[in-house]
């Protein structure tokens, strides 16, 4: 059934080539799909779909209409011959609900062709239009599972996409207001939440947890505020996919959202791979997790990916545009474009505005802006990162040092992120000076899966990086890497090593067990290379506590000695430094009015807004959580 305007649909059959009819055309999400029967008229001319989606400012599919689809057999068979064989098709799988064809391959870049010229050439010959999938150099169960379930659940996705897309394009009056309401990580860090409202849209930023809360009334953002049914929710926009972020997300479904959620890809398999964990974890410590596995797959099928600088219509007068936010893979700064520029409004989510191993920096260069709201986890007067090059050393040298006095180096990581920066770290070191390769680094929970994930999206990483996924020597899969498999004991009783392991911040998981067999031996060492919360085990470990409290095997709180060498690399954090956030401001372009200050102690995000406020000349204040500011 068409949910498109008459109008929209009239436009668009102008713009088909000519001898070209259109059999069907309809929204699925923000994207419009035109389904044909003679696609060899369609492509005689250069570029029909640009020329059409510049025409209507909307991104369009093309589809082969159901009768021109080739059996799967026949279809197969004809991919394979059209395929040059060195792209290492991994497999070929249907979705007849789509029309589609996914082909996994090692090297996709082979199956599209130069220009696309491969792909054409399948649509046209077996009428599947086809979608090319990069398999992980990782095995990736997490990218496994997701692709089976969007496979599995076609029909349930196509109905949501169709019934998103008849409200994205459903003309409604222009709103004359915009307003944004804090509902969690103002003046704190954890519980990402933002509200963002127009007399149509209601739109939410985020949507994550607070682990390391002591008041179990702060562990969630302040959803129960809004007085209103989830439903009535239009969208759902991820910046990334930290569970301070994104760890909610699976409730609003749980409680009957049935709206879509805007995400980079990586943001979309990272989320599954952190949620999934949650709830294990929760279990394992006896406690029920605020949802289930069914509404993280719920989540999964709720999706709509977007690439970095598509501009994409969320509702009928709000575009959304991600920009690489520098932080972790697929992290983005959420650019929204309300009312035909009444207002334009962007989130920075997390962003790191320098340059690290893994990624580049955040993007500054934006079409319009009026309002910013910045993080400000190191926005204090006194938070100064060293610079890298002196990380890697004091890291490297703390390592070294630890090996030859025969102890053994815990480095307690966030598995997306910093685990890939640090691996990146050690793989260039062992690479430069094979002679001083002598010690193994272990990577426990979740890491290796985390870095699985990164393989498939290598577009997303630096060049260098890039290029070594590509040529099939991943740096992830360097031999100074080994996987802990069986028992921890034998890592913590074997030769002198180093540890990655999760949690970062110390509030569970590896990381702790680690800590637990090691902190009484001064041979040994823990070095932080990122934030911890106040409240958070790391930072006591940080700021010097002799002894800390450990939950024991018996659920009883012990007290642990700390004896081994407490080092910190400052200058590792996917956060920037209150230089960086000051230099990203100033490099804006265009200039913001108003710049809102979240994401940090309370100190913190005082102390950047006023700083900005003084050097720029520009609105800067901090609000609370439970505030709500106008905007327009």
């Amino acid at each position: 059934m068409q949910n498109l305007q008459p109008e929209l649909v009239k436009k668009i059959e102008s713009l088909l080539p000519p001898g070209c009819s259109a059999i069907k055309i309809e929204a699925e999400g923000p994207d419009i799909v035109i389904y044909l029967d003679k696609l060899d008229k369609f492509y005689a001319v250069d570029n029909p779909v640009k020329d059409i989606a510049n025409g209507i400012k909307k991104k369009v599919v093309i589809r082969s209409a159901a009768n021109a689809l080739l059996p799967p057999d026949e279809a197969t068979i004809k991919i394979k011959s059209l395929v040059q064989q060195d792209a290492g098709i991994a497999d070929i799988r249907f979705c007849p609900e789509f029309h589609e064809v996914w082909v996994e391959a090692y090297k996709p870049g082979i199956v599209i062709g130069k220009g696309g010229s491969t792909l054409k050439e399948i649509i046209k010959t077996t009428g599947w239009a086809p979608r090319v999938l990069r398999t992980p150099t990782l095995p990736s169960e997490v990218v496994k599972g997701i692709r089976s379930t969007l496979l599995k659940e076609a029909e349930t996705r196509k109905k949501f996409l169709n019934k998103t897309g008849k409200r994205i394009f459903t003309p409604q009056e222009k709103t004359s207001w915009v307003k944004i309401t804090a509902l969690g990580a103002f003046r704190e860090v954890g519980r990402s939440c933002i509200f963002l409202q127009t007399s149509n849209d209601k739109i939410i930023l985020d949507a994550g947890l607070r682990f390391e809360a002591t008041d179990t009334s702060k562990e969630y953002p302040y959803v129960a505020t809004l007085n209103m049914p989830f439903d009535e929710i239009d969208a759902l926009c991820l910046s990334h996919s930290h569970l301070d972020h994104c760890g909610f997300i699976p409730y609003f479904f749980a409680m009957g959202y049935e709206g879509p959620i805007y995400c980079s890809p990586p943001s979309r398999d990272l989320m599954a791979l952190l949620c999934f964990d949650y709830i294990k974890v929760m279990k394992r410590q006896g406690v029920d997790p605020l949802y289930e596995e069914k509404d993280v797959r719920k989540a999964i099928l709720h999706c709509v990916p977007r690439e970095m600088g598509e501009v994409t219509d969320i509702t009928p007068e709000i575009k959304l545009t991600l920009h690489n936010a520098g932080h972790i893979l697929g992290s983005s700064l959420v650019h929204l474009h309300i009312s035909d520029g009444l207002h334009n409004f962007v989130y920075s989510g997390d962003l790191k505005y320098s340059h690290t191993k893994l990624l580049n920096p955040a993007n500054c260069i934006f079409p319009r802006v009026e309002t910013l709201l910045i993080e400000s986890t190191y926005g204090g007067r006194e938070d100064f990162h060293h610079p890298r090059p002196e990380a890697e050393q004091k890291l490297l040298k703390v390592v070294t040092d630890t090996i030859a006095a025969g102890g053994k180096a815990l480095i307690p990581v966030f598995s997306v992120g910093r685990s890939q920066d640090i691996m990146l770290v050690f793989e260039e070191f062992m690479r430069k000076n094979p002679d001083k390769a002598n010690f193994k680094v272990y990577i426990d929970g979740m890491v290796l899966e985390a870095s699985a994930i990164h393989t498939v999206y290598p577009e997303y990483l630096k060049d260098n990086v890039q290029r070594m996924i590509l040529s099939g020597k991943s740096p992830f899969e360097s031999p100074i890497f080994e996987v802990v498999k069986g028992n921890r004991q034998e890592v913590i009783d074997g030769a002198p090593c180093v540890i990655l392991a999760p949690s970062g911040m110390m509030t569970g998981g590896p990381s702790v067990e680690y800590f637990k067999q090691l902190a009484n031996n001064p041979k040994n060492a823990i070095i932080f290379v990122g934030f911890n919360t106040n409240y958070s085990l790391g930072r006591k470990i940080q700021r010097g506590d002799k002894e800390v409290a450990i939950v024991g095997e018996d659920g009883r709180l012990d007290t642990l000695k700390v004896n081994l060498r407490v080092e910190t690399a400052e200058g590792f954090s996917g956060h920037s430094d209150r230089r960086q956030l000051m230099a990203f401001v100033k490099n804006m372009r265009p200039k913001p009015s108003l710049v809102l200050v979240n994401h940090g102690e309370a100190k913190k995000c005082d102390d950047l807004a006023h700083a900005l406020s003084r050097a720029m000349n520009i609105e800067a204040r901090a609000p609370m959580n439970l505030d709500s500011i106008r905007l327009k």
